[in-house]
């Protein structure tokens, strides 16, 4: 696909706002130093759009410049601080948004399963700036040949979680509209405790920190790394979905709680799946990651609109010999183990964990590649445009483990 971008520029906050610097908290600055990526699609309507393009763009760079004004640190720049902690200098020096056009159509993309294709349709970071040159937002606004258009955006996850990004995407949307703020964010990351000292010891193992486990009789992981990957989409439908969980439930104890959840089954349905594709030996130590949402999870809750991270990626763990002789509910109750685990708690000692290490740098990595699964193992359930209750599962693995994953994961359903 060819993209010719028509202009960039710098977007400031329309109106003066606070400046200085924020504290971070843990849960900030424990993932990748990435951007997470959006993309949204809209089809030309019968007449065309009732505006000219230029005047779509004009409405997206004028509500984007408004809504910075509440969302005032995605203006600013990260600064490091030593030992591989990070702040967030709210001064106010904008976001990049681009301009762009493709001689593409939207009927190019068919079903939009083929990820590769949206690389051009993104804002490109470059991270080998310093961290204080890279925006923590670029938006991209692509023409398509048939009066379509995409909307991109690449939002900084130090600063954002998914939930922050889709709060921060609605907020612009209905300014764009001409309404007013729904929810008014809360950035104090001092309800995390950012800046401050632990104030008790790590009170759990908290696995999500330990080493991934390497594959037997490797040292590391590097030349796993090295190996192409491939993303993949793969639909489900609700009655699947239904009978995946009747078959995970078939040996469930209902002393011990009710019946696995669909996000129970269907997390453990991919993780037999993908330990069958690759074809592991039967005592191949293997980990399921987990992103649970602590909002509701803290006591207190966090506020209502809190922009940051507030994900703790927790994991499960077996053995590939466990998880594929054994019945879906075994998988399904390591998945359920790992989530229960995640109370106010367990939460504070996995920041206390954190304040204790002298060093962040082992958790971080910069990834610089974009998309919306990226790496091996990567994967994320969301719910099918036919709403019809059937979901749409994302997921990247090595080239040479898709088609047996796409040949489990329907398989082991019938």
């Amino acid at each position: 696909m060819s993209v010719s971008i028509q202009s960039s520029c710098s977007l400031k906050p329309n109106a003066k706002t606070k400046t200085g610097r924020l504290s971070l908290s843990e849960l900030d600055q424990i993932g990748t130093i990435t951007h997470i990526p959006t993309i949204y699609f809209y089809k030309p309507s019968l007449s065309n759009w009732l505006q000219p393009f230029t005047s779509i763009v004009d409405i997206l760079k004028d509500s984007l410049s408004r809504v910075l004004v509440p969302f005032y640190p995605l203006a600013g720049r990260l600064h490091w601080i030593g030992h591989g902690r990070l702040e967030l200098d709210c001064n106010a020096m904008g976001v990049t948004f681009i301009d762009a056009e493709s001689q593409s159509k939207l009927e190019d993309f068919g079903d939009f399963s083929q990820f590769s294709e949206y690389q051009h349709l993104i804002p490109h970071v470059d991270y080998t700036l310093p961290m204080h040159e890279i925006p923590l937002l670029l938006v991209q606004v692509t023409r398509f040949h048939c009066s379509g258009f995409s909307i991109s955006l690449t939002l900084s996850h130090v600063v954002v979680d998914g939930q922050s990004a889709l709060n921060f995407i609605s907020e612009w949307a209905r300014i764009a509209r001409g309404e007013p703020l729904g929810t008014r964010p809360f950035f104090d990351r001092k309800v995390l405790r950012a800046g401050g000292p632990p104030i008790s010891r790590t009170l759990f193992h908290h696995k999500e920190f330990d080493e991934l486990p390497l594959l037997i009789g490797q040292s590391n992981n590097s030349e796993e790394r090295r190996k192409k990957t491939t993303a993949s989409q793969l639909k489900i439908t609700k009655a699947q979905v239904e009978k995946l969980k009747s078959k995970a439930n078939e040996s469930k104890n209902m002393d011990n709680g009710g019946g696995y959840t669909r996000y129970e089954t269907l997390t453990a349905h991919v993780w037999r799946s993908a330990c069958k594709a690759r074809e592991h030996k039967p005592e191949q130590p293997t980990a399921m990651g987990i992103c649970i949402d602590s909002r509701k999870r803290m006591q207190p809750p966090l506020p209502d609109g809190y922009f940051g991270n507030a994900i703790l990626d927790v994991i499960a763990v077996s053995t590939s010999g466990e998880l594929v002789s054994k019945p879906l509910g075994f998988a399904s109750s390591k998945i359920r183990d790992a989530i229960q685990n995640v109370t106010s708690e367990y939460i504070n000692s996995a920041i206390d964990f954190c304040k204790n290490q002298q060093d962040l740098t082992k958790f971080q990595d910069i990834y610089a590649l974009q998309g919306s699964v990226d790496f091996d193992g990567d994967a994320f359930l969301v719910p099918s445009h036919d709403s019809d209750g059937s979901l749409v599962l994302a997921i990247c693995l090595q080239a040479d483990h898709i088609k047996a994953f796409e040949k489990y994961f329907y398989e082991d359903i019938i």
